[in-house]
């Protein structure tokens, strides 16, 4: 009877100790887990949506091994791209007081390009037709019946037979030829569509004209039907992987601003999503009517998540002194102290203590844990604390010093 006791008190024990952890030796088990870059502390063992906000989870892989440091974190190109990993340069910035601007997102102009005509004629068809879409250079954007283009296509193809046929040594058929080519392509025609005429030996009554720009198409100017002269618009392309902010300040706060001054961006449209930017264009002259200055901040936008027309929010240091500093999205704060992640040369990333100092709500102070010229997380540094405390437990700076 007692060694039956004894059995069962063992399977008992044996019973709690597996049911005290499962979903954790789960994921000690699996080689990745999966989170959210806006709630790090969710860890799911299987893809889905954010119990919190909805947002799809993004896949984290488990780098940690054998000989290698617990307090490395590396990441695959994949994984920095969905996770938003994003760093800056640790440098002398202004700490003083800030001033917000609200602005307006506008198309950078200086990435703008125009496909214009290039010789008179009919547009027969038209290949792209909406505004908004995405063209590549090379890709066809409409027809046209051009006789004037039908002409210099007769001429190149009885140059090319006059030299097979004639063989005239007082005729330079080569240097005729030649001018052909460059007429054609003076006139749209690419190489490639010179090299098919020359091989079809027949000239077609429209011809295709490929795109010389690359870009959103911003405007269209041209129908089917519409005739067309030489140097007449055909569309306007806009390059929205970087985008201008335009705001007014008063001429009074003019003076602190000058360009290449760097700002914090952030967009209410976007949760409050706060990205880096400066100051590209401050304009010499006042408007007449409002006596105000326009400023222009040009911000990257390689996801294509800002839109032209989106409300913005421009922090802009002014009048205060300069020190090293890091932005303060870089920083994070816990019993232990602040931390910052920064990146290593072989790409992983670590957590550093630093003691920060006084500053705005666009750069701190750094008293000291970091040195000019070292690399911070500034966008994403929580979704790496979540996977340090996963890995090593939640006190994974217990006992780094500065």
């Amino acid at each position: 009877m007692n060694k039956l006791k004894i059995v069962a008190l063992f399977i008992g024990v044996m019973i709690t100790a597996c049911q005290q952890k499962p979903h954790q030796l789960a994921l000690q088990q699996s080689k990745a887990y999966y989170t959210c870059s806006m709630h790090p502390q969710i860890h799911e063992e299987h893809p889905g949506n954010c119990p919190i906000c909805g947002m799809k989870l993004i896949k984290v892989e488990l780098t940690g091994s054998a000989g290698t440091s617990s307090d490395k974190i590396t990441l695959t190109a994949t994984q920095l791209q969905l996770a938003g990993i994003q760093t800056d340069t640790v440098r002398d910035e202004n700490i003083g007081n800030e001033k917000t601007l609200t602005g307006t997102v506008t198309t950078n102009e200086n990435t703008a390009a125009e496909l214009s005509a290039r010789i008179a004629g009919r547009v027969q068809q038209l290949f792209v037709r909406t505004v908004g879409e995405k063209i590549a250079v090379g890709q066809p954007v409409y027809s046209i019946y051009s006789e004037d283009l039908q002409e210099a296509e007769k001429e190149y193809l009885l140059t090319k037979q006059q030299q097979k046929v004639l063989h005239n040594p007082d005729v330079d058929y080569q240097q005729l030829i030649s001018a052909a080519e460059n007429k054609l392509q003076l006139w749209g025609l690419s190489p490639a569509q010179i090299k098919n005429l020359a091989a079809s030996g027949k000239v077609s009554a429209t011809t295709t004209v490929l795109s010389k720009v690359g870009g959103t198409v911003s405007g269209i100017s041209v129908h089917e039907g519409d005739y067309v002269t030489e140097g007449m618009s055909i569309l306007k392309t806009q390059a929205l992987n970087n985008l201008w902010i335009e705001a007014q300040l008063y001429a009074s706060d003019a003076g602190n601003y000058k360009e290449n001054d760097r700002v914090s961006v952030s967009f209410p449209d976007l949760n409050g999503q706060i990205i880096p930017g400066k100051i590209e264009f401050v304009n010499p002259e006042l408007s007449e009517a409002s006596k105000v200055d326009l400023i222009r901040v040009s911000i990257p936008n390689p996801q294509g998540s800002i839109r032209p027309g989106m409300l913005a929010y421009i922090s802009i240091g002014g009048g205060g002194s300069r020190s090293l500093a890091i932005p303060a999205s870089a920083i994070l704060t816990d019993k232990n102290g602040s931390k910052v992640w920064v990146k290593n040369t072989d790409g992983s990333f670590s957590p550093k203590m630093i003691k920060p100092g006084s500053g705005n709500q666009n750069y701190v102070q750094v008293l000291s844990g970091l040195d000019a010229g070292a690399i911070v997380v500034t966008n994403g540094a929580y979704l790496l604390n979540s996977e340090a405390i996963f890995k090593n437990g939640n006190d994974n700076m217990g006992g780094m010093k500065m």
